[in-house]
């Protein structure tokens, strides 16, 4: 376990924004993690766990208490009957993951190649990407209850699922992600491509499947032709991935013009309607490369907002209301960020 007094959030986040932190902590084991939560709980200290810094946006004031660093490692293979099973540290980088279940013939997360951040993340948000999400693959999840004070593992019905959604993302602060349990199926070919974008790229019929080392390069291509891959020397890359969810509204209020797919049906029972949240934004008069001082979106994709050194969280998410502003008025629809707003 490594501590340091003279660390900023803006040098652990993609966004880079954030200010200074009181007391980083850096831990490397599942042990580790739990000792230092329960270090900084007991002690009543304002706490803040970080893996990847991928889809946060930190507070320019930092963070007045302690923050761990969760580097713990570690995967774990069962075979079973009907699938092989990895228990995955919270530590390890998520595409390091999907490389090595691509390398082991593993199909399930090939199509989510590129995200950058931890795997302790993925289920938090529900993380997906190109006709995939991890709801499908997770098994189990292993947390610390910081309010019981013990080990936990949630069951796919505990932690209700719903697009970019969880029942750990909804009760924040409550449980602290140890590690996370995947159901793969041993196959040199993927699953059945279901986003369009991808089959063309891949010269194959939505439905089909393909080799999965083939699907895992188009899907890096494709993300790094909009800057979606974290790369230190790409300043597109600055930014949280996609910034705003897209919205998923009545089919009678659909936005004309504006691609749609079916999201399934609303409470009360209408047919809903998912909007491409990039469509609107590019549409509303915030298209790619459009700028305000040091923020603004990517040159290559009007859905990520990209910050040059120096900004700040407050000129980001200034601009990220305008953006909201602009869509609201323009076509009736209110986009909802993905990335965390982090609060001391």
């Amino acid at each position: 376990m490594l501590e340091r007094r003279d660390a900023r959030l803006a040098d652990l986040t993609t966004l880079g924004v954030g200010g200074p932190i009181d007391r980083l902590v850096e831990v490397a084991t599942r042990a580790e993690l739990v000792a230092a939560v329960r270090d900084a709980d007991d002690a009543g200290r304002p706490l803040l766990v970080l893996g990847g810094g991928s889809n946060i946006v930190a507070p320019d004031s930092g963070w007045p208490g302690d923050v761990v660093l969760v580097r713990s490692r570690g995967v774990a293979r069962t075979d079973t009957p009907d699938a092989v099973l990895l228990e995955v540290e919270a530590g390890e980088d998520w595409d390091a993951l999907v490389a090595l279940t691509v390398a082991e013939h593993l199909a399930g997360m090939e199509a989510l190649s590129g995200i950058p951040g931890s795997t302790g993340a993925t289920p938090v948000q529900n993380v997906g990407a190109y006709g995939q999400e991890v709801a499908a693959l997770v098994t189990a999840v292993r947390v610390w209850d910081r309010t019981a004070q013990v080990e936990r593992v949630l069951t796919p019905a505990d932690l209700a699922f719903a697009y970019r959604d969880s029942m750990l993302k909804s009760r924040p602060g409550t449980f602290v992600v140890l590690a996370v349990t995947f159901a793969l199926r041993p196959s040199d070919s993927s699953s059945p491509v279901s986003y369009a974008e991808l089959a063309k790229k891949l010269g194959v019929e939505l439905g089909d499947t393909a080799p999965l080392g083939a699907v895992r390069e188009a899907v890096l291509e494709l993300r790094r032709g909009k800057g979606m891959v974290w790369d230190p020397a790409d300043p597109d890359s600055r930014s949280a991935g996609s910034f705003f969810t897209n919205p998923i509204v009545p089919v009678g209020t659909a936005v004309p013009g504006c691609p749609s797919w079916p999201a399934g049906v609303g409470a009360d029972g209408a047919a809903q309607v998912k909007l491409s949240a990039a469509w609107l934004v590019q549409h509303s008069g915030y298209g790619k490369g459009t700028r305000a001082g040091r923020v603004g979106t990517s040159s290559r994709h009007s859905l990520a907002l990209t910050t040059e050194p120096g900004a700040t969280a407050a000129e980001l998410m200034a601009f990220a209301g305008e953006v909201v502003s602009a869509v609201r008025a323009q076509f009736g629809v209110t986009l909802v960020p993905e990335p965390t707003q982090v609060r001391p």
